[in-house]
């Protein structure tokens, strides 16, 4: 190539990294592989070595990926959190310990497992936690206290009162709980996370820190940005202070000498990957010395004293030896591929989805045909490629009719997805009551799927409205069920009769209705009724409704059979009002308003303010537009607030928002 095309290379190289960074930092929705990514950006520094006159100063190769998201007040790091260099090869390692040995002597190092989720920073006062932040862009991240605090791994109180200490985690999700959350978001119809690392960030995330800590999130401890009152010479020195301090750190770290141990213990590390319950993108190796890292410092994105070691993805190949077919519970068939079984990032996979016919479509896909697999994230099979057809093979088609019950299946409104007609076809039935029972519809402790399916076994419920008419006695006749167990589910049971009305709603498994969904109908009509008999005009007009979702609502409550389980809820004795404060509109300064909040507040979190707003009937919005009514701004308010001057849209201080608050609240 010359010059030219060079330059052209390495623009276009820049503007899909940026674009990458941010589907992957701050919408936690990446769309290509991490090992991809890795070599866009390695493409790209050895563009910029070799020319350096190509070298741009906004280029993603001289900052950290993300951004601080404005939802969350701004966190200035006083110790910047880098990222790290990565290698690829065993000759990168001995490279950067060559490149280490140039500066000083004698090196030591630690190898460590580098844990793949989100990074945050921790800061404790006398031995009491004060305050989250995540990385951002390595100089300034988001304030997350209250979410970190719902993180039971993280020590509230350390078991000593250092006067000040800030530590670096990195917050993830398990394996375990992660396969927990993509089974319930599949069950309900919803846009699963790709792998455990965007569960963890888009968790953390989270405006409401409840929804934070029902996902179950965890964090490793692995560094001392800043202390007070104690001094350390070393990072294995660290380590075991944080672990005396009350501290989860790193499960396994290791010394070494020299770049032969390192790569041993990268090797071993590994090898290890497919037995942990976490995941893991690579092993990060750091110089052990803090004397002999400041010697080193750090260029204007890593730190010199230390290295990530990335593994490659695994791909292996196989024989499709069948296709199964599911049926799930709104009736949506999903074919299974079952293979001849291999080992694949250290663990046997036999079994990996097929998604819906396009997928299938898309790939060729046929019984009988080597397949090329990997693990997606290192945790979900996917086929990646068809290698080859078997001879004589012919394309693969879902079956016309339900494998569940025989009944015709259809297409609906140009969906990728097929469905089983028969709303009473019996693999419906029990996916929808484990639907019910689950913990953000109806929430009843102690009804899992083993439990539905012995009381189904037992011809003992037939739908999920039978669960109300058992008995102390019928749950004696499950096998293994005692006095206590009998009246503890006895007991969950009559409690979940006062849930709160956007729990029913949920629970009833209306198509493309989620819980945020089921909450906006709660609160626009109040009762199961008004909703049952609302006009699908009335219910599209609601925020953050669409005419598909609208029309959900209406045809299902439409339906007879629906009317006859309305009426058997009333029977029953559930709760079908909406038990939360009604929003105030009749004289609010609020009503039909969108607010959009920036900067810091004096005495208010952005969601505590975003709440008073909705309460009193207006709308938040995270962009300023023309349609924008009001920008409250705090200090530090950025281009938000640049952008509303330009726009000429009213802005407003906690001052005048608590004046309108009072004003509205007194009509």
């Amino acid at each position: 190539m010359d010059i030219n095309e060079i330059k052209a290379r390495a623009e276009y190289l820049r503007s899909q990294i940026w674009y990458h960074n941010r589907k992957y930092y701050n919408e936690d929705a990446p769309e290509i592989s991490d090992y991809d990514y890795d070599m866009l950006m390695r493409e790209l520094e050895d563009i910029e070595s070799q020319h350096p006159e190509l070298a741009a100063p906004d280029s993603p190769t001289q900052r950290v990926g993300g951004d601080a998201a404005e939802k969350f007040s701004p966190v200035t790091h006083r110790v910047p959190m880098e990222s790290l260099h990565d290698s690829f090869s065993h000759q990168e390692i001995r490279d950067f310990e060559q490149r280490v040995k140039e500066s000083v002597n004698e090196p030591v190092f630690v190898v460590e497992p580098k844990i793949d989720g989100l990074s945050v920073s921790a800061e404790y006062r006398n031995g009491i936690f004060v305050r989250g932040s995540t990385r951002g862009d390595g100089s300034v991240g988001e304030d997350i206290t209250d979410n970190l605090k719902t993180i039971k791994s993280l020590p509230m109180k350390l078991k000593r009162p250092v006067p000040y200490l800030e530590v670096r985690g990195e917050v993830y999700m398990s394996i375990k709980s992660f396969e927990e959350l993509t089974e319930r978001q599949e069950e309900n119809e919803e846009k699963t996370f790709k792998n455990p690392r965007n569960a963890a960030a888009g968790s953390l995330r989270q405006k409401d820190a409840k929804i934070t800590k029902s996902r179950k999130l965890d964090i490793f401890v692995f560094n001392v940005q800043q202390i007070e009152g104690e001094t350390l010479d070393s990072h294995k020195q660290s380590l075991d202070y944080l672990k005396e301090l009350g501290f989860t750190v790193l499960p396994f770290y290791h010394v070494c000498s020299n770049s032969d141990e390192v790569i041993g213990k990268i090797e071993e590390i590994g090898n290890m990957r497919g037995e942990l319950e976490f995941q893991i993108d690579g092993a990060v190796i750091k110089l052990d010395s803090f004397a002999q890292r400041q010697v080193l410092g750090s260029t204007s994105k890593f730190p010199k004293w230390a290295e990530a070691y990335k593994y490659p993805p695994e791909e292996k190949e196989t024989e499709l030896l069948d296709v199964e077919v599911n049926v799930g519970r709104t009736g949506v068939l999903t074919p299974t591929a079952i293979f001849s079984p291999i080992t694949l990032a250290g663990t046997t996979v036999s079994r990996a989805t097929l998604h819906n016919s396009e997928f299938i479509a898309e790939k060729d896909i046929r019984i009988g045909d080597i397949v090329k697999l990997r693990k997606a994230g290192e945790i979900i099979p996917e086929v990646v490629s068809v290698v080859s057809h078997k001879e004589g093979s012919v394309p693969y088609l879902l079956p016309e009719i339900c494998p569940s019950c025989g009944s015709p299946v259809k297409y609906e409104n140009g969906e990728a997805a097929l469905r089983c007609t028969n709303t009473d076809c019996p693999a419906q039935l029990m996916r929808h009551m484990i639907h019910f029972v689950s913990r953000d519809a109806m929430d009843i402790d102690g009804l899992g799927e083993k439990v539905l399916h012995a009381l189904a076994q037992n011809d003992l419920i037939h739908s999920p409205f039978d669960l109300y008419r058992l008995t102390r006695d019928d749950i004696l006749k499950l096998e293994g069920k005692k006095d206590k167990s009998a009246d503890n589910l006895i007991s969950a049971i009559e409690k979940s009769k006062s849930n709160d009305l956007y729990r029913l709603v949920f629970g009833l498994g209306i198509r493309h209705i989620g819980q945020k969904a089921a909450k906006l109908l709660s609160d626009k009509f109040r009762t199961l009724d008004a909703i049952a008999q609302a006009p699908q005009s009335e219910i599209a007009a609601i925020e953050g409704f669409g005419e598909i979702m609208a029309q959900s609502v209406a045809e299902y409550f439409a339906l007879e059979k629906t009317k006859e389980i309305v009426s058997e809820i009333h029977s029953l004795g559930l709760n079908t009002e909406n038990l939360s404060e009604p929003v105030k509109t009749e004289g609010s300064l609020f009503a039909g308003k969108t607010f959009v909040i920036t900067g810091t507040l004096p005495n208010y979190k952005r969601s505590e303010a975003a709440a008073i707003i909705e309460k009193l009937g207006g709308k938040v919005s995270g962009s300023v537009s023309k349609k924008t009514s009001y920008v409250l701004a705090g200090e530090e308010a950025g281009s938000k607030l640049t952008k509303a001057q330009q726009l000429g849209i009213t802005i407003i201080n906690e001052d005048e928002f608590n004046k309108m608050q009072r004003e509205s609240e007194n009509q």
